[in-house]
């Protein structure tokens, strides 16, 4: 019996240091996040992260060893979320392609995804030569099952729609348009990111006029 209650107490101290690595973790991916935004790829360092997120110094080598190791971990962090978002709200959206295309759109500009500090980390991946072959490395085949979502949406709805589109080129234009929205909401030029989620409503509406009006999906002539 003292040996079952030993066996627990060493389970739970050793869940609880687990706990707490991935607490410290994701403070200084936060950190690393908040950094990007306000200093870019080049000019964070380990000393801004530690002190964004109140630690020491210490602290982050012990975590993360080395700047490099740390921006791959934000990166596969945010490439993760950013994931695992769009593919729950496609799920959500169920067997219909036309409701499937109008959720894949609605989630990029999503609260949870679409803020400026992580819009502007995104940016600072995107622009940093020294991140691409990292960044492709983590991040190419999640894009290219986006993409090819979007061209599976495309072929089905023009199909459906008699629509006269090339579906590849009106799926590339689409992820363009949004990957472009992302952009001007980053550069803080007073767009909002309401303002932008209408804007590519206004553009999947013009696209697709027999699949969705302004008010949604459109089911047997009426949204």
């Amino acid at each position: 019996m003292e040996a079952d209650v030993q066996t627990e107490t060493k389970t739970q101290e050793k869940r609880g240091r687990k706990a707490s690595k991935e607490l410290r973790q994701m403070q200084l991916i936060e950190a690393t996040i908040d950094s990007l935004a306000k200093r870019g790829y080049a000019e964070t360092t380990l000393a801004d992260v530690a002190d964004g997120a109140g630690l020491s110094r210490g602290i982050v080598n012990f975590h993360f060893e080395s700047k490099d190791k740390l921006l791959v971990a934000t990166l596969q962090h945010m490439a993760d979320e950013y994931a695992n978002h769009w593919t729950a709200q496609l799920e959500a959206a169920g067997d219909d392609p036309a409701r499937q295309l109008w959720a894949l759109v609605a989630a990029d500009f999503d609260r949870r995804i679409c803020t400026r500090r992580k819009l502007a980390a995104w940016c600072a991946f995107w622009g940093e030569a020294k991140s691409r072959p990292t960044y492709q490395a983590l991040c190419g085949a999640r894009d290219e099952r986006y993409q090819q979502t979007f061209v599976s949406l495309c072929v089905t709805l023009k199909a459906d729609g008699g629509y006269g589109f090339d579906a590849e080129g009106m799926a590339l234009s689409l992820c363009a348009m949004m990957e472009g929205l992302w952009l001007r909401l980053m550069l803080g030029d007073g767009l909002t990111r309401e303002t932008a989620y209408a804007a590519a409503v206004e553009f999947v509406v013009a696209a697709f006029p027999r699949h969705f009006t302004h008010a949604g999906v459109l089911e047997n002539g009426r949204s």
